[in-house]
């Protein structure tokens, strides 16, 4: 059976225009025009990616995408959103909240297409994949439950904080730029800002407590897990 897309977005013509198109190419698409209509949809359906628009009346994508990322059911399912207003504070506060990837408008339907085809493979591909278990001291990550402990304490990440994370710690000692970082935690070409990684990394800090001062910032080049 095809893959399932479930389309939340409020204006008429881009719905149409997003289901068209992803129709076209053989998923199967389910749509609804506000964040209300979109939550109770994604629940039932369960699909294999969401499309969701930012500036949705009532509920704004933003709180539908942390309702959806807090709800075990659909906490793993990935998140494509779509803005209008291409403001950077938008986008970094949605891939904070586990957001996979966006989608500026006006958009080409093609670009559309290939960046779902995109965080679709990477999600297969996560979860097919068997990933070590790391441990650093005290502090453990585990990939295949998505935790990250120190000693006996849970510590909560956002998806985007535990992939960079998990980056970092495999291969300690390594300095990355934050292009690497990018390439590295969502695949090539990610259209997001060097200063998004370094808010997400100031955020991985605060939580990791004192392995926070682990990753080390390489003053003009990047990040680096300190072995």
């Amino acid at each position: 059976m095809s893959q399932l897309i479930v389309v939340i977005e409020d204006e008429e013509d881009i719905r149409e225009l997003i289901r068209y198109n992803l129709d076209k190419e053989g998923y199967r698409v389910l749509a609804a025009n506000s964040g209300e209509e979109g939550l109770e949809l994604v629940m039932n359906s369960m699909p294999d990616l969401i499309v969701l628009d930012l500036m949705l009346p009532g509920i704004d994508g933003l709180e539908v995408c942390r309702q959806l990322k807090e709800e075990p059911k659909t906490k793993d399912i990935p998140i494509m959103m779509v803005t209008a207003r291409g403001e950077e504070p938008d986008v970094v506060s949605g891939l904070e909240l586990g957001a996979e990837d966006y989608v500026s408008k006006p958009f080409s339907p093609k670009v559309l297409v290939a960046r779902v085809k995109t965080v679709l493979r990477r999600s297969q591909a996560g979860e097919s994949d068997p990933q070590a278990i790391l441990r650093h001291e005290q502090l453990l990550v585990n990939p295949q439950r998505r935790e990250v402990a120190i000693g006996n304490e849970r510590i909560e990440l956002t998806n985007t904080e535990f992939k960079l994370l998990y980056f970092l710690l495999r291969q300690p000692g390594v300095v990355f730029t934050r292009d690497q970082i990018v390439d590295g935690v969502h695949g090539d070409d990610y259209p997001v800002t060097d200063r998004s990684v370094d808010v997400q990394v100031v955020g991985l800090r605060k939580k990791l407590l004192e392995y926070g001062q682990c990753i080390e910032t390489v003053r003009g080049v990047g990040y680096r897990f300190k072995s």
